[in-house]
């Protein structure tokens, strides 16, 4: 939820079983992440508006706006190397808001088939998506906004985002971690592009990126699913001043044999009125066994 009086969808994300990846317009962009383990497991996520929604197809990239928001997506084609691809559809992609008028991007999501996994050239490919997104920002020089990267076992990647037009959201960083972007180079050639999270001041709303055991810069708690769980929430209370001010929650999970016990934890961590959704994925380093986001208000 953006903004909702009579809701409209601005924009529909469905974690499905593995397929492919997929971008259509049906009356609203639809984004199709394979994601989900089994048919249990997925779910739509939609972003809905108080104000009808205008749909367009800019190149390759699909936008809903109307007006204040804007959602919008890109893919990537599944390739041997992924960087300039990468740099190129993420231009397109903040061109095209920018151009309809939205240029305030304040969350973006990237999808990274076999995230973990090498490159034709032995690079990690979440590592070199980084470069290309890296390289983006640079060129637009982009404020960087709220991200989340997780994987997916089926080559290719999807890149999606919300944007608005009024500016004076705020970027938020936690004392407790190094920001993505000033990671050493141990981590890759770039850096994460992102921000922990981002706050609309006029909403009262909070976008917290996905958020893992780490600390500094580095992963905690290796093989300790707890441990790991304790350390996010910790850097969650710090983000948000208070778990229970999280309305809607995604959590990842890399081991579907992690979901029971990661599922009994969410449910003592998060108030019990707040949505909670649960995807079983790779995530952004392969130590990492949980990784939580969420949007909270107050």
């Amino acid at each position: 939820m953006v903004d909702t009086v009579v809701p409209h969808p601005l924009g529909i994300v469905r974690h499905v079983v593995p397929g492919s990846f997929d971008t259509a317009v049906a009356g609203v962009p639809v984004v199709h992440l394979p994601v989900a383990t089994e048919a249990s497991y997925g779910f739509d996520e939609v972003w809905t508006t108080g104000r009808p929604v205008q749909v367009e197809q800019v190149g390759d990239v699909i936008v809903g706006h109307e007006g204040e928001y804007a959602f919008a997506a890109v893919h990537v084609p599944a390739a041997d190397e992924y960087a300039v691809a990468v740099r190129d559809s993420y231009l397109e992609l903040l061109n095209a808001v920018i151009g309809l008028g939205y240029p305030e991007v304040f969350r973006i999501w990237n999808t990274v088939g076999r995230i973990n996994e090498p490159n034709e050239n032995g690079l990690e490919i979440y590592r070199d998506f980084c470069l290309g997104r890296a390289e983006a920002f640079d060129k637009l020089g982009t404020t960087l906004p709220a991200g989340t990267g997780v994987g997916s076992p089926v080559a290719g990647i999807t890149v999606h985002l919300l944007s608005r037009r009024t500016r004076g959201q705020v970027a938020i960083e936690n004392r407790r971690q190094v920001p993505a972007y000033e990671y050493p180079r141990q981590y890759g050639p770039r850096s994460p592009s992102f921000a922990r999270a981002t706050r609309l001041p006029e909403t009262g709303q909070l976008f917290v990126s996905g958020t893992a055991g780490i600390l500094g810069h580095a992963t905690v708690h290796r093989d300790d699913l707890l441990g790991q769980i304790r350390v996010t929430a910790e850097n969650l209370e710090v983000l948000t001043g208070d778990l229970q001010a999280l309305t809607y929650v995604k959590v990842y999970v890399r081991s579907e044999h992690d979901l029971p016990t990661v599922r009994r934890e969410c449910q003592r961590l998060f108030a019990p009125e707040a949505s909670v959704v649960y995807v079983v994925t790779d995530l952004c380093r392969a130590e990492l066994l949980v990784e939580i986001e969420g949007v909270a208000v107050g």
